[in-house]
């Protein structure tokens, strides 16, 4: 069934409020949407979003790799050589992770329309999924504020936004750790935005007070590894590397070495479902879990990621809240509070609401 062509979309999505963490404030996202054309009419989808202050990806590079190089090595060819096509969106051209994490979830698409079968089935399982509601960074009021909301919608696990004005962050988590109960974990993300000496100093503190800790994201900026593992000797809490994380290599020597205790993918900075299957493995491998993560970006790309959390054995945490921030309501997920609901349909698939 050969691939007859590859065409690219764009569109502007507000969210409903704004998104603020230690690196950027976003309140919208610019949506990168694909459609992988078959012989037989089948359409795949694809979907993902430019976010230059981590990725380096822009709208523009984004359109130029998708309309260039990917659909050059994709249209033509037969996609029951499935694994072929993967590789050359990989291999056709350099860096552009979130563009060829939009070509790699269409070819899954359009592959599993063609058998008929929903994605989470083509992996190979359906595991329950329950995200966390991310906390943006704000005064501790503000915050502790959100957090109480975000429990009585449903959320018993808090993804807390700090790195922000550090001198804050004890005070920030202070204030969510006194209007919350006990059951009520806290998922810190830093977004690199403490030095090493200063995340011990921090980390240490929060631990001497006994707050409800599950693990902190990336305490310290992307490329200083030696400062992610001073950190994480340390500390007691563990740690997860997010930014310092892209590609299968970043894995390797991310586990060899030491550096974390914990791993976050997202399909923006890996380039799709096939190379985040490679990551989770050698963790696994490893004995390092993974949780499945993802940027501001649209339901579709959240969509794709939730299938592959849902099938793959390693995928342990969940942080698939996105498209709850947007203004439009998703269409291939259902949340219920924290749990999330798969389409059965082939492919992504849509769900009722």
């Amino acid at each position: 069934m050969i691939i007859q062509d590859l065409q690219v979309n764009s569109r502007k999505l507000p969210l409903r409020m704004p998104f603020k963490t230690a690196l950027r404030i976003a309140t919208e996202i610019e949506s990168i949407e694909v459609s992988l054309i078959l012989e037989n009419g089948v359409i795949g989808k694809g979907a993902a979003a430019p976010t230059f202050v981590i990725t380096g990806d822009s709208s523009e590079g984004m359109e130029a790799a998708l309309i260039g190089p990917i659909k050059n090595a994709l249209v033509g060819l037969d996609i029951t050589r499935f694994q072929t096509a993967l590789q050359r969106v990989q291999s056709c051209c350099v860096g552009n992770p979130s563009a060829k994490a939009a070509a790699d979830i269409a070819l899954h698409d359009a592959y599993c329309k063609l058998l008929n079968l929903p994605l989470h089935a083509f992996l190979g399982d359906k595991k329950p999924l329950h995200t966390c509601m991310t906390i943006g960074v704000d005064t501790p009021e503000k915050m502790a504020s959100d957090a109480i909301k975000s429990v009585k919608d449903g959320f018993q696990i808090l993804k807390v936004k700090i790195g922000a004005n550090p001198e804050l962050d004890i005070e920030r988590i202070e204030a969510i750790q006194e209007v919350v109960d006990e059951t009520t974990k806290l998922r810190l993300d830093a977004n690199q935005g403490w030095k090493p000496k200063q995340a011990v100093g921090l980390i240490n503190e929060m631990e001497k007070r006994e707050f409800n800790i599950e693990f902190i994201e990336q305490p310290v900026v992307s490329y200083d590894l030696e400062g992610l593992k001073f950190v994480t000797e340390r500390v007691g809490v563990p740690i997860m590397a997010d930014e310092s994380l892209f590609s299968a290599k970043d894995t390797m020597k991310l586990i060899t070495g030491r550096y974390i205790d914990l791993l976050n993918i997202k399909l923006m900075k890996c380039g799709g479902i096939s190379q985040a299957w490679t990551i989770a493995s050698i963790a696994e491998t490893n004995g390092v879990e993974c949780m499945i993560g993802s940027m501001m970006e649209p339901a579709f790309s959240v969509g794709a990621a939730a299938h592959f959390a849902a099938a793959h054995p390693n995928v342990k945490y969940f942080d698939l809240d996105a498209p709850l921030w947007l203004s439009e309501e998703p269409d291939v997920l259902k949340y219920n509070g924290a749990d999330i609901q798969l389409s059965d349909s082939p492919g992504i698939g849509v769900v009722e609401n």
